[in-house]
């Protein structure tokens, strides 16, 4: 089956990559585009479609397109909060087609979140939260995944003031629990690997320098580690990211959002995928931003959206194959 795209902010590079990734993509893997065809690329061969079943006989010549109309004119480089509402919109009927099953997977191009708020009042902090929200999740884990590296970012997107209030025994123990479930299910690893970095540096050093991890983080992967999970930590940041330490395990549990972003971005900026765990459908994006600088000339790098839709297919033949067992409803139930 077919592969959506959601558009994600039109005056970036949004729908230019997803062209990018037609080209690259049409003769191997059937791919459907949400949004305004009038975004595209100049000189686009599109065909749009009402039913994505269609999608799969049209791919090879021409970019299969869900038609939305956003309204007013593009201009490049400059998001206008008027196209908010039809954004919002594009998502929303990706997942959509994906809960019910009538496209393999979604990938989501990248939004701009303040054009959101200002002309829809997005009340959500990013697309993972507005995926969550929309599938009724009631828990998902942030990974960013490449060739090199796995990571997870236990808390997302909140200041770095506020990590320690939010870093929760019942938070950590979720984000382990799921991202260990989803390695399983859609990544086809049978006994998972999971390296867990302290919040402090020197992972708190014995306690002078911070308390979490004799307090929170070490209890909750002894009783991890009790229930037959293969977990390393809390390790200090500053060693676990170098060929040696991430040879010893399959993915790198973090403690904030840039103790994880900063090791997958240097070693791997093109190739980063974000994926979202613990959703019922299996959803990719790119791991970078609109690049509203470089909009509509011609130069955006689409390596990124390729591998996030290579990804989507690889790890939606993977849930297929039911080579690993279904994650129960509850995390605490995996």
């Amino acid at each position: 089956m077919t592969i959506a795209i959601s558009c994600g902010e039109p005056a970036g590079i949004g729908p230019e990559i997803a062209a990018r990734a037609w080209v690259a993509l049409r003769h191997d893997l059937p791919l459907l585009w949400i949004g305004d065809p009038r975004h595209l690329p100049q000189g686009t061969p599109i065909r749009e479609l009402t039913d994505p079943s269609q999608a799969s006989g049209l791919s090879p010549d021409a970019l299969p397109v869900l038609a939305r109309d956003f309204g007013p004119a593009l201009t490049p480089g400059t998001a206008n909060p008027a196209h908010a509402q039809g954004v919002i919109e594009a998502i929303a009927t990706g997942v959509d087609l994906a809960m019910k099953g009538q496209v393999r997977a979604l990938c989501t191009a990248p939004i701009h979140k303040k054009a959101l708020i200002d002309g829809a009042a997005f009340a959500f902090p990013g697309h993972t939260e507005f995926l969550a929200h929309l599938a009724g999740a009631p828990c998902v884990v942030m990974m960013l995944a490449s060739e090199t590296l796995r990571v997870v970012p236990v808390t997302i997107h909140i200041p770095i003031a506020d990590v320690p209030k939010h870093l929760t025994a019942r938070l950590l123990t979720d984000t382990i629990l799921i991202t260990h479930a989803g390695l399983r299910r859609d990544f086809g690893v049978p006994r998972p690997r999971i390296a867990v970095a302290g919040l402090n540096p020197h992972a708190g050093e014995g306690g002078k320098m911070g308390m979490e991890e004799i307090d929170l983080i070490t209890p909750v992967l002894d009783a991890l580690r009790a229930q037959g999970l293969d977990i390393a930590g809390p390790l200090s940041a500053d060693t676990m990211f170098h060929p040696v330490a991430r040879a010893r395990y399959d993915v790198a549990i973090c403690m904030y959002h840039d103790q994880a972003l900063i090791p997958i971005k240097t070693l791997d900026f093109s190739g980063g995928v974000n994926v979202t765990l613990g959703l019922p459908f299996i959803r990719t994006s790119p791991d970078h931003g609109t690049a509203f600088d470089i909009a509509s000339q011609g130069i955006a790098d689409a390596t990124s959206i390729i591998a996030a839709i290579r990804l989507a297919d690889r790890m939606a033949t993977a849930r297929e194959g039911g080579a690993a067992p279904r994650p129960a409803a509850s995390p605490r139930d995996i």
